[in-house]
């Protein structure tokens, strides 16, 4: 008897990481990675980026896409980077079309080379999902589009762009979102209940675990207590001056509190000039980006995450600092509410402001936190459930197309 033949996708996503970029769009990867792990699907990458005529670091990220390789592997997977033109001021409109004239030589490639596939596997919805819709006309494939978060809460309010996606969702074959909130938003669109999936992301148990939290202190040179650690872009819509003037507020009962914020971004001098106003500059590190791996060391040394997001679709880092036995005080926005659901892992705040963390991080410091707890909770959050949908949901996809045909 000989084994079934496996499935073959296409990833198609700006959101994919690259050997100079190797924390852009992780969570893509992923997913990937523990499909893959499966063995019942094949797939290469082709990941686009846009174009850029100069690799000179004073261009900062657009000097890294420029530097970005035609064709890499990362961890034994093909991936292909083709570029595609990105006008400014017209760009947003323009980058479906743009993307996918840009993608379709490097897709044909692929097919010359033997490597065909059966479905597309399309993450963001815009430009990437439109974008998906114009190759699956000309390509005649299948696609399936995954929602993540600012694409549907941010991207819909435009109205060319949400007609768009409109259009692209009503062609797709099916249409994922990483929480049930993005998944409320296409059903709003008027989308047959059968073509909508809530996959949600998991979270790697192996490379998120506890480390002992006072070795890991002691590593990353942290003094004071408790350590309150926050996780992202520094973009306004992050929030993280909200957690800053938490700390001011805190001052009276934890004094010692410290506040450590991974990432960079636009925001970083806005954010030490608050600091400083407020006091507690000496109390607050921005360490700047960091590895995705690296992480696991932060996790385990705080006693707190904090999200202070005023927009999320499934925020990873939530469920990253549980695994390693970290609670977490978030804002009810997207699909936090569905990571954050018993007591145990942590508190939501229903509206992000410097009062409302304060009181949050004082409620969870009121009692020990029991980090054992934390980390057993994270584990119903495991990749198997996703891994065993998304190979159904593609079967299910080829099949169809196959008996149309």
């Amino acid at each position: 008897m000989t084994d079934a033949p496996r499935l073959r996708t296409l990833l198609f996503s700006s959101l994919y990481p690259s050997s100079v970029r190797p924390g852009h769009g992780i969570f893509v990867e992923t997913r990937l990675r523990e499909l893959l792990s499966s063995d019942q699907v094949t797939t290469h990458v082709v990941a686009p980026v846009p174009w850029f005529p100069s690799q000179n670091p004073r261009w900062g990220e657009y000097a890294r896409m420029a530097s970005t390789p035609k064709r890499e592997s990362r961890n034994g997977i093909d991936v292909l980077h083709p570029r595609y033109f990105l006008p400014p001021k017209v760009g947003m409109t323009l980058a479906p079309l743009s993307m996918a004239l840009g993608a379709l030589p490097a897709i044909r490639r692929l097919q010359a080379e033997g490597h065909d596939f059966d479905v597309i596997d399309a993450h963001y919805f815009y430009p990437d999902g439109v974008a998906a819709a114009l190759l699956s006309r000309w390509l005649n494939k299948p696609f399936v589009i995954t929602a993540r978060g600012s694409d549907l809460n941010l991207l819909r309010h435009y109205a060319l762009p949400r007609r768009m996606m409109q259009w692209a969702a009503a062609k797709a074959s099916a249409s994922i979102g990483v929480c049930a909130a993005l998944v409320d938003v296409l059903r709003t669109w008027g989308l047959p209940e059968s073509r909508l999936h809530v996959m949600r992301n998991g979270v790697d148990l192996q490379r998120f675990r506890p480390l002992p939290q006072a070795q890991m202190r002691k590593e990353l040179d942290l003094a004071g207590s408790p350590i309150l650690l926050s996780v992202g872009h520094l973009v306004e819509l992050k929030g993280h001056r909200f957690l800053i003037e938490a700390l001011a507020t805190l001052q009276t009962t934890h004094p010692q509190a410290r506040l450590v914020i991974v990432g960079e971004g636009p925001e970083r001098s806005n954010l030490l000039a608050l600091a400083r106003r407020l006091g507690v500059d000496h109390r607050v590190t921005l360490t700047g980006a960091l590895p995705n791996a690296d992480l696991l060391r932060w996790y385990s040394a705080a006693d707190l995450l904090l999200l202070a997001s005023s927009r999320e679709g499934w925020a990873n880092v939530l469920l990253e600092a549980m695994a390693c036995g970290t609670p977490v005080v978030a804002t009810a926005v997207g699909g936090s509410p569905e990571v954050v659901a018993d007591p145990v892992a942590g508190v939501l705040v229903e509206q992000a402001s410097g009062t409302s963390f304060a009181a949050a991080i004082r409620h969870m410091l009121s009692e020990p936190i029991d980090r054992v707890a934390v980390r057993a909770y994270a584990e119903n959050f495991g990749w198997s459930q996703t891994t065993g949908a998304q190979v159904a949901l593609f079967k299910a996809v080829s099949l169809a197309v196959k008996k149309d045909g």
